[in-house]
């Protein structure tokens, strides 16, 4: 056979051309493949959402029902009564402001302590910083039911009253720990010598903490305080071994619960929820606005 120059013959021309094929085919299967990928994973992440926000919404949706007994747990009828008169059942109420009280004091405090021990670590290195890092994380670590009853013997032991004042101490024990490891996360690799030139052109330790520092840690205080007062709030075995005669919301929605269980305790929670969304969304926009400066 003769072949003309520059010119392959048809079965080499074939072979030629598979390769290309199998080069298209496999651009095909892989994009195929990433196309099925991302709408597994966006099936899973959306599993992980509703998994994570079910009891949430279920919460905000039974603050309108309206329940035929005691029990505010199967769906009857819809209602807005609730949340005209929210604090209808007024042990409930008490309670839920005497939590208020507790976490609102035992916030200010841990914040004041924790941001203090936080800056102290990142700034500076002295002889037991790494000790006094690991037992910030003991009370993270330590399981509520030896917490509570440590606490409970100390303070039995030396004969103080149990009531608001032990309960404050041991919600600061551990809300003092998160702001700390909240605080210094944030401050870690911040430039002190920042500070450091703003009192050389005359500023003075508090304007230069005020102007440099503070709203630099502002976002992780934020964080530090609304993570702690959902845990103040919340907690339930630190606050029965410290309480005495004195009764959270936590303690008030159990006891309430062995005769009934009113829509009202839905609507407080709820409103916590609304207050803590407001607030990270103020945050989220302050630090925003200071990031664009």
């Amino acid at each position: 056979m003769v072949m003309s120059e520059g010119v392959a013959p048809p079965y080499l021309s074939r072979e030629l051309e598979q390769p290309g094929k199998t080069r298209k085919g496999s651009t095909s299967s892989q994009r195929a493949g990433s196309r099925w990928g991302r709408r597994i994973l966006t099936a899973f992440a959306c599993l992980v959402y509703l998994y994570l926000f079910l009891p949430l919404i279920n919460i905000i949706v039974f603050t309108f029902n309206d329940p035929a007994g005691r029990y505010n747990i199967s769906w009857d009828g819809f209602t807005i009564n609730n949340w005209l008169d929210p604090f209808k059942d007024q042990e409930l109420t008490n309670a839920f402001i005497r939590s208020l009280e507790v976490a609102v004091l035992s916030i200010s405090i841990a914040l004041i302590m924790g941001s203090l021990v936080a800056i102290a670590l990142a700034r500076y290195r002295f002889t037991g910083s790494r000790g006094i890092e690991i037992f910030l994380v003991l009370p993270l670590t330590t399981p509520e039911i030896v917490l509570g009853a440590s606490l409970y013997q100390l303070f039995l032991g030396r004969n103080v009253v149990f009531g608001f004042s032990t309960v404050v101490i041991a919600h600061v024990m551990f809300c003092v720990s998160f702001v700390a490891l909240t605080v210094k996360a944030r401050v870690r690799g911040f430039d002190w010598t920042l500070e450091d030139a703003a009192m050389d052109l005359g500023a003075s330790p508090w304007r230069s903490f005020r102007k440099i520092t503070f709203p630099l840690i502002l976002p992780g205080i934020v964080a530090a305080a609304l993570l702690s007062f959902a845990l103040s709030l919340d907690d339930y075995i630190v606050t029965d071994f410290t309480k005495g005669e004195f009764t959270t919301f936590p303690i008030q929605v159990n006891n309430a619960f062995r005769v009934s269980f009113p829509p009202q305790v839905n609507v407080l929670a709820t409103i916590v929820l609304i207050v803590s969304v407001l607030l990270l969304v103020l945050t989220s926009v302050r630090s925003e606005k200071g990031a664009t400066r």
